[in-house]
Order: structure tokens, then sequence, then C-alpha cells
């Protein structure tokens, strides 16, 4: 599991970053990538990443204004034209479903693959054995969520040479204890799934959260998050002006991260006030003086999501 950046900036594109959109690689846990809001000439910037739109398999829209949104049409033509096949959901705010099929049937755009547009309120929006995401309203000019990633803890890894010595060989049995029940061997042997099943694998969670003033729905999106994907349009010495238009500062972004628990926090969409990555280095530094384990978004970075080891 890894987030990627393939936009860090707010409001408008500049020649040093893109407008808004993160994904979410999962190819070992699904083979596929989630993505989070698509802003204009975002398929560019895929095609720039080691990314293939026909893994695309969910895509979340935090808000529908334009630098989270404009690039939606002409990425989902696009996943067409390059072979992908796959259904694909994309969940957003009310609106949503109206933008699309407008934008969509005007220009004449043909989908090959079964498109489902669900549009939400908050709650849980989506759960299978693996995975779930919850949502929930946050303080914008608009409606705009944040969306909370859970994946599901995994059964532990099987002691192959205590099996092999209980005489067991793989075959259905093996699934039994996987699942964590005991078996009977045919001998009458009690094999315990204890003994021979190893701690569970914890599941980790991402939080991405849109376009927000600090609000009371920021923490629990975000508590204990391994990795929290957080707005800091300004400094803080323009805090005044982070509120007079809806969004946050780098402090506040790390107040949250720090009274949610979270175990690490990435800043982005900044303001392009600030060019170059050297001019976002006091902003990492501010962030950093409430939270440390604080870095700032890249595009075409990696940044893994680690798994908690221990308790």
């Amino acid at each position: 599991m890894e987030i990627y950046f393939l936009g860090t900036n707010a409001g408008v594109p500049t020649l040093q970053r893109n407008v808004t959109s993160v994904a979410l690689r999962l190819l070992e846990e699904r083979r596929s990538f989630w993505m989070f809001d698509c802003g204009e000439g975002t398929q560019h910037q895929v095609l720039r990443s080691p990314l293939r739109l026909g893994r695309l398999e969910k895509l979340f829209i935090t808000h529908l204004h334009g630098d989270h949104l404009f690039g939606l049409p002409g990425l989902l033509s696009s996943r067409g034209y390059q072979g992908g096949t796959a259904p694909l959901t994309v969940y957003g705010p009310p609106g949503l479903k109206a933008y699309l099929d407008i934008s969509l049937s005007v220009s004449q755009s043909r989908i090959p693959y079964k498109l489902e547009v669900v549009e939400h309120n908050g709650g849980l929006i989506f759960e299978d054995d693996s995975f779930k995401v919850e949502s929930a309203l946050l303080e914008h000019r608009i409606d705009s969520y944040g969306y909370r990633v859970i994946e599901k803890d995994r059964p532990g890894s099987l002691n192959a040479e205590r099996l092999k010595a209980y005489g067991l060989k793989p075959g259905p049995l093996y699934g039994v204890l996987k699942s964590g029940r005991d078996v009977t061997t045919d001998e009458g042997i009690t094999i315990t799934a204890a003994e021979v099943l190893s701690e569970p694998k914890r599941g980790r969670i991402v939080t991405v959260l849109g376009d927000t003033r600090p609000c009371g729905n920021s923490i629990p999106l975000a508590r204990e998050a391994d990795l929290l994907v957080h707005e800091a349009t300004f400094s803080h010495d323009l805090a005044r002006m982070a509120r007079d238009y809806h969004h946050s500062t780098t402090v506040q972004a790390a107040e949250i991260a720090k009274e949610a628990g979270a175990r690490q926090l990435i800043l982005t969409h900044f303001s392009s006030r600030y060019g170059s990555l050297d001019e976002l280095i006091p902003l990492l530094d501010e962030a950093r003086s409430i939270f440390s384990e604080t870095l700032l978004a890249e595009e075409f970075r990696l940044y893994p999501v680690e798994r908690k080891t221990g308790n």
C-alpha cells in the first residue's frame, strides 16, 4: 500500500505543480489502485507515472470545485481508449452524476466499461472482505468530504515447520487453520490454530481529507491513521486568509494529526504563491514544530504506508 501524488497544487496549476489528485496504490492487496480527486490534467500526470488506468478500480471525489474535478471526464474517456475494460466506480457528493452525464453525453464520449457513479452524503460508502471506506462532511465553501480507508486485519501466517512436525500436508485443513479454527487430523490429533498461526496482520488506515477549515469531523476521520493526507494551502501567518477561504494552514493540519493520534502526516494542496520546493520548506518546518512526523507531498513520489507492528 502506497500513496502517490499526481497533483499537489491548490486552485490552478503552475509550472512546478499540477492541481489535486492522489493515488492509493493497492497492487499487492487488490492488483489495482484507487484515486482521490481528479483535477485538470490528471491524465497527463498518469502518463508520466507508473500507474495504468486499466488498473483504476475506484475514484473518490472530495468536492465539486474544478481543481478537484475538471480532469475527470477526460480521464474516464481515455481509460477506455487505453484498453481499460474492468468496472470502475466513482464516488462523490450529490451533483457528480449530473456533471458526468452532461460532460460525457455532450462530448459523445464512449465508455466501453461499466461505470457506476455513487453519490453520497457521508457514512459507510463501501465495504468488502478486505476494505471499508467511511466518509464525513468537512467545512468548506461547498460540501467537501474526507475519506477514511480502513484495511481489515488479515490472518497471520501458518508455521509450516510446526505443521510438518504434526505430519499435516498442505490441503483443506490449512485453510481451516488459517481462518482461526482448530482441526483434528485423520490420526485423531487436534491442532489448535493458536499454536500454528502467527498474530493477525493489523490493517492500515489511510485518511484523505478534502478542502477544509479545521472542523470536528477531521478528528474521527484521522483517528489513529497510519497516514493522513491533509491540505495546507497557507503558511500559518495567513491563518486569517485561510479561514476566509475555508482552507487550513500548516499548523492547523499538524494539530489535527496530533490530536487524532495519526502516525504520519503528508501536507498537500499548496497555494500557487509558493513556487519551488524550497519555498515550501518553511511550511514543513511550521508543521514539524507541532507534529514531527510530517512530510511535504511531492508529485511522482511514492510514500509507503507502513504497517504498525506490536501493540
